[in-house]
């Protein structure tokens, strides 16, 4: 029987749009207590003002995923307005349209893995020590295929998304014994803002046929449902196309 996720405390960082958008709201619906955050504010409100519309409560706060300092500070602000966070939810990420190694420049490596690797590790980072007090929590981090299979997405893309997988699969091995799960989703195409970052955008009958957002919420929120003695390592989900 599916676990209630009544009153636990959400984090959702890169809520803004996309999948972390669609977590935040079924987290919520579920009754459970969510932080949505991201950098746009004016994305946030709307979110917090949609929710309250359909009669559920979120609250909101501006971080960006790549700054540590920001991260601390969210973490802390969390804990201390809604208590002691039960689950994580990474889905911030980002890539470039000149991904390719011929005009790959170290600002744009730095940008891409600061985004997709750098802030998964900064948020775990800030939420372990509670975690580890409270005797058991629940990481869940949204990479992708482009971290299990090669692919166009570029070098940066691919050796960030890589290494989210590499993060989640040690802090399992290394905080088991605290009571700590963690779960890397690997989605294929979704149908997202990220991919006006591509340099050629799918077509429209690829699309017809992408995953949304909410397939990845909906996924996220069923291994979240799981029972303490479960865990999902890891999770593909690929359109039917493939």
């Amino acid at each position: 029987m599916p676990v209630s996720l009544r009153d636990k405390v959400v984090l959702v960082i890169g809520a803004s749009s996309g999948i972390g958008r669609a977590c935040a709201s079924l987290f919520a619906a579920e009754g459970a207590r969510v932080m949505a955050a991201a950098r746009r504010e004016n994305r946030l409100t709307d979110l917090r003002d949609e929710m309250q519309r359909a009669g559920h409560s979120i609250s909101i706060s501006v971080a960006d995923a790549a700054n540590a300092s920001d991260i601390d500070k969210l973490v802390a602000h969390t804990q201390a307005t809604l208590g002691t966070i039960d689950f994580l939810i990474y889905v911030s990420g980002t890539n470039v349209p000149n991904r390719a190694l011929t005009r790959l420049d170290l600002q744009t490596w730095e940008k891409v893995v600061n985004v997709n690797l750098n802030g998964a590790y900064y948020a775990t980072q800030a939420v372990l020590p509670s975690m580890r007090e409270a005797r058991g929590g629940y990481l869940i981090y949204v990479s992708s295929i482009s971290g299990l299979v090669p692919d166009i997405s570029g070098a940066a893309y691919q050796a960030a998304k890589r290494g989210v997988l590499g993060l989640a699969h040690a802090v399992r091995v290394e905080e088991k014994e605290n009571g700590i799960r963690t779960c890397v989703i690997c989605p294929g195409l979704v149908d997202t803002e990220i991919l006006e970052n591509r340099p050629v955008k799918p077509s429209a009958e690829v699309m017809s046929r992408a995953l949304q957002a909410e397939d990845i919420a909906e996924a996220i929120l069923a291994v979240a449902k799981l029972p303490e003695r479960a865990v999902v390592p890891e999770m593909q989900i690929l359109p039917t196309y493939l």
